[in-house]
């Protein structure tokens, strides 16, 4: 299957604070915010909305192809990706700057604090889809990327009739509701968090319940409480896939995306994909970095049989061609 995967790519600058950002916030001083927190530790790992769907996808035995823009700097991350699995020749690299940098704190309650530096990714409105790769994809990815190259993407998907996944998550803070309103239409399905979808809801004007309806499938993930899928005029809830230890949140996301997308390119139910997606977002989990966890297929499909019955569905993982 040809899936194309738009978004950022970037390095990721991951901290831990040894406290709670909630006690450290006045409430009636929120006006006027002028605080440090004091780090434990930092690594630095790879990462990008994109990036991270594309290599979780490659471990689950896909070739997707990347479609980003990136700086001098991409040429280790390039071979990284290339050695997983990731086709990296739709990628673009931007000489004169670096690549995008994500810098986040996380505190004992796996709240997030995050900063975003675009770099190279905001050259990304400056190519379509069109010229970075011949012939039709059979599904595109929209993920955080810089907003012009969204609406583009959003758009020559549309005109070409390509079926898309809207996937706005990060960047919902920075859009309108006009953009949000513009740039959904016509996906075939969108994957936000519970925040983001009360913010999209907010900033459109639209109910939930008009949101669901303007969209084939609506998956709203719920951190620990699992996720919830829309489709049909039907709602069901599929639970969190138990983890050995939770380590850093960074990428779950993401990993998800990437496994219920799995589970959608292989025609498989909507809740078995969601289960995919909720088995590759506790691997994330239990590692610190969103590209950190490593699985082969064969020891996916046994960690799915400890929680969840497939009925042999998942064997087709191991022939790629047929699934």
């Amino acid at each position: 299957m040809d899936v194309l995967v738009t978004g950022s790519i970037a390095y990721d600058y991951l901290m831990r604070f040894p406290g709670r950002f909630v006690d450290y916030f006045i409430q009636d001083q929120l006006h006027q915010v002028s605080v440090s927190f004091l780090v434990d530790e930092m690594t630095k790992q790879w990462g990008g909305v994109a990036a991270n769907i594309a290599y979780t996808l490659a471990l689950l035995g896909m070739r997707p192809k990347l479609v980003g823009t990136v700086g001098r700097d991409f040429p280790d991350y390039r071979q990284w990706l290339e050695a997983v699995g990731v086709d990296t020749s739709t990628v673009r690299q931007i000489d004169e700057v670096f690549t995008a940098s994500f810098f986040v704190n996380t505190d004992l309650d796996n709240n997030q604090i995050a900063s975003f530096y675009t770099g190279a990714m905001a050259y990304a409105k400056d190519y379509a889809l069109a010229d970075v790769h011949n012939g039709k994809p059979d599904m595109v990815i929209i993920s955080p990327n810089d907003p012009l190259a969204m609406q583009n993407l959003a758009r020559e998907c549309r005109e070409q009739g390509w079926r898309f996944i809207y996937d706005p998550s990060q960047q919902v803070p920075r859009l309108s509701g006009e953009e949000l309103s513009r740039d959904m239409e016509g996906a075939y399905a969108m994957i936000v968090n519970a925040y983001e979808v009360e913010m999209i809801c907010k900033k459109t004007g639209q109910t939930p319940e008009e949101l669901r309806r303007k969209l084939d499938i609506l998956v709203v993930t719920h951190g620990k409480d699992g996720c919830r899928i829309y489709t049909n005029g039907d709602a069901v809830s599929v639970p969190a896939f138990p983890a050995h230890v939770i380590k850093d949140p960074t990428g779950g996301g993401d990993a998800f995306r990437a496994g219920f997308i799995r589970g959608i390119a292989a025609g498989w139910p909507l809740v078995q994909a969601a289960q995919i997606g909720s088995l590759c977002a506790t691997y994330v989990l239990e590692h610190v970095g969103p590209q950190s966890h490593r699985f082969t297929v064969l020891e996916f499909i046994e960690r799915y049989r400890s929680v969840y019955d497939d009925a042999g569905l998942l064997d087709s993982l191991l022939h790629p061609a047929q699934a």
